[in-house]
């Protein structure tokens, strides 16, 4: 019995001592995970780096050389609300995810749409806004064309910005038009422009707004976007605590109007015009 007693009180002490040194190692990890996070870094550092890349009237350079859209507008309140300065890293779209991924930037915040492709690399916040693709057409070989399926031929031409919604959608809509691809959206209306493609593909309001300053030869087909889609900031996986931040924020200034009020200047009105090169 005093064998049985002695070898029952080493091992109820040897499971003591490893209840706590679990627990002790699983504190220890939950404070690097707190240390290491983006949120944390950003806070001693001082600086939210924001990875984006230009897109009317999401984010563009104003007559001075400023950044300037409703995007940077998102960034900046953001910074503001966590006491840092923002840092802006323009980015070909086409290589924003990498960028992310190998540490160049906190954060992409750049009308960047919540696709499960991208979300098997990258996590997404809750939608801060949402957006949908829209038709702009040449006037003069489009002429008649009023649904998609017009445009669906293997003799139409259709220009869209590549690593896209805009490119993805093109592809699933009107899958036997030769779609061309390009770096910026000016490249892609720059083409159609010069009569060598029938439309572009791009999100809503830039066909509009091209459609307005090209009336002579631009137009809208349809009445309307054929897509809806959600826009999230994109961040590192495995971060729970700047996603968390992130979703809040975001909750907080819908709340308080704010993103209504920042979306309807610069989608829902041309205010703006006169900043812009």
């Amino acid at each position: 019995m005093k064998r049985r007693s002695i070898s029952l009180t080493i091992f109820l002490a040897i499971v003591l001592v490893f209840a706590v040194t679990t627990s002790t190692y699983s504190a220890s990890i939950q404070q690097d995970l707190v240390r290491e996070s983006t949120i944390e870094k950003v806070v001693k550092r001082g600086v939210l780096k924001v990875g984006m890349s230009t897109f009317v009237p999401w984010a563009m350079k104003d007559k001075k050389g400023d950044l300037i859209g409703f995007e940077i507008d998102v960034a900046t309140r953001l910074a503001e609300d966590m006491g840092v300065k923002v840092e802006f890293i323009p980015t070909k779209w086409s290589g924003i995810i990498p960028a992310l991924l190998t540490g160049k930037f906190d954060v992409i915040i750049g009308g960047m749409g919540i696709r499960p492709d991208r979300n098997l690399k990258v996590n997404f916040s809750i939608p801060y806004d949402y957006t949908g693709m829209s038709l702009l057409a040449h006037k003069e070989l489009a002429a008649g064309f009023d649904s998609l399926e017009d445009f669906n031929r293997p003799d139409v031409s259709i220009a869209a910005r590549i690593g896209t919604t805009a490119a993805a959608a093109a592809k699933k809509f009107m899958p036997r038009a030769k779609l061309r691809l390009f770096d910026d959206e000016s490249q892609a209306v720059q083409e159609i422009l010069n009569g060598r493609v029938h439309a572009v593909v791009a999100s809503a309001p830039l066909p509009a707004f091209q459609a307005i300053k090209y009336p002579d030869r631009l137009f809208l087909p349809l009445e309307a976007n054929f897509t809806r889609e959600p826009i999230g900031f994109a961040l590192q996986k495995s971060d729970v605590d700047t996603l968390n931040y992130f979703n809040n924020w975001i909750r907080v200034v819908e709340a308080e109007g704010w993103l209504k009020e920042r979306k309807h200047y610069w989608f829902g009105t041309r205010d703006w015009q006169d900043l812009v090169q």
